[in-house]
């Protein structure tokens, strides 16, 4: 049995997936616009060692496997890949040939991670935070675009643009928040600072914004500076549970929930609660499982090694159980999950545009982690195993008044 011919064993015909080998083998169209290539025995012993999800990570990211076409294509063409058509028989001539393959084990590629210490301890997560978005400030500018807004954007209409978008989404969390002039708002997890630029801009608020990656925070601070806001906005390189202040008027946590792991849900909502003054609101935007009886984290995923170390999610009952739970009355909850597929679809289309520059600035082997995993979470999200959730919730004030209109705007 030769390489294409276990290939072909594994994908029907009609996936549309072509396959060529080291070993002068192929399947399937080789003229099509998705083409797994197999390079050489390290591929093999990749996948063979981990056949699921990181088998092919790895071969991926060391350029040992390369996907000819767009990534995007491919991985929605083999996703999900069910193993009940192949009879006993077939497996038992897969086990033969892959055997000699699986024994061999190679080292993974330097951009895998595994994390020591505490779970969830400050300095973990600020080890875990540091892997992810202190990759280059550059990099993420070459992939984000202007706005350098790493979360879903809200997209008004198929047509707008990336920026627009981003806009579009600070624009509906001010709202939410009912921001007013003369309020304090926190943003935790802010990023690069858009939140609180865009918050801090156009509704006249005064704002911090906490992030546990330094070259984040030395670039939204100094775009505060340039835009002359330093009386009224600040971005801190800090945890959000070093906070001192309180009596916000409203907080914001655009992305951070995933980082936090559900454990840590109570602690992470009440601590915020308490941050809050009576009828401050709560804006939660956070990426969830679609399922919560699906396992929260899989230690041996590829985003859990190459992209989100200790990254968790859950399902948006959880996430809206506990905020409950913490003490918010919940007034709102949305899934922005097609928007996120289209936001990723923007991303994936400025590494690719700028892919030379991206290789230069983070090396190969990172900009393939970030083709691969933006290319698998917009599929992601497209077929509804991830989804994006904002949850809206208040303090309320004595006997349950909440500040909220009858009908509120947004």
């Amino acid at each position: 049995m030769n390489l294409a011919e276990a290939f072909s064993l594994i994908v029907s015909p009609d996936r549309n997936v072509g396959f060529r080998a080291y070993d002068g083998s192929s399947a399937g169209p080789q003229d099509g616009d998705a083409i797994l290539e197999v390079r050489n025995p390290r591929a093999v012993e990749y996948l063979a060692g981990a056949p699921s999800q990181l088998g092919l990570a790895r071969a991926y990211v060391n350029g040992d496997l390369e996907i000819v076409g767009d990534p995007y294509t491919a991985l929605s063409r083999l996703y999900p890949m069910k193993m009940t058509h192949l009879s006993t028989s077939d497996k038992i001539a897969l086990g033969k040939k892959l055997a000699p393959f699986a024994l061999k084990r190679p080292t993974p590629p330097p951009q895998e991670r595994k994390l020591g210490g505490s779970r969830h301890s400050k300095k973990r997560d600020a080890e875990a935070i540091h892997h992810h978005y202190d990759v280059s400030n550059t990099f993420y500018r070459l992939v984000l675009g202007p706005s350098m807004a790493y979360t879903c954007a809200v997209f008004p209409n198929a047509d707008a643009t990336l920026e627009e978008a981003q806009t579009a989404k600070f624009d509906l969390v001010c709202q939410k928040l009912n921001l007013q002039p003369g309020m304090r708002l926190l943003d935790v997890g802010c990023g690069w600072g858009g939140m609180v630029l865009h918050a801090v801009k156009n509704y006249g608020v005064s704002a911090i914004g906490v992030t546990l990656s330094e070259q984040q925070a030395e670039w939204g601070q100094q775009a505060i500076i340039e835009a002359g806001l330093s009386d009224r906005a600040q971005i801190r390189f800090s945890d959000y549970r070093d906070v001192p202040e309180g009596d916000f008027d409203a907080i914001s946590s655009i992305g951070l929930t995933e980082h936090i792991g559900r454990a840590n849900y109570a602690s992470y909502f009440s601590f915020l609660y308490g941050k809050l003054k009576t009828h401050g609101r709560m804006l939660n935007h956070t990426i969830t499982r679609s399922n919560d009886a699906w396992p929260s984290h899989y230690n041996t995923s590829f985003i859990n090694r190459y992209v989100f170390p200790d990254g968790e999610l859950s399902g948006p009952g959880q996430v809206i159980s506990a905020m409950n739970s913490a003490g918010f009355e919940i007034r709102h909850d949305e899934n922005l999950r097609e928007h996120y597929a289209l936001t990723l679809q923007k991303w994936c289309g400025n590494l690719e545009e700028n892919w030379d520059a991206a290789v230069a600035e983070a090396g190969l082997g990172t900009a393939r982690v970030w083709r691969l995993y933006m290319a698998a979470s917009r599929m992601g999200f497209d077929i509804d195993t991830i989804q994006l959730h904002q949850t809206l919730g208040v303090k309320l004030g004595a006997r349950g008044s909440s500040g909220f209109p009858l009908r509120p705007a947004y």
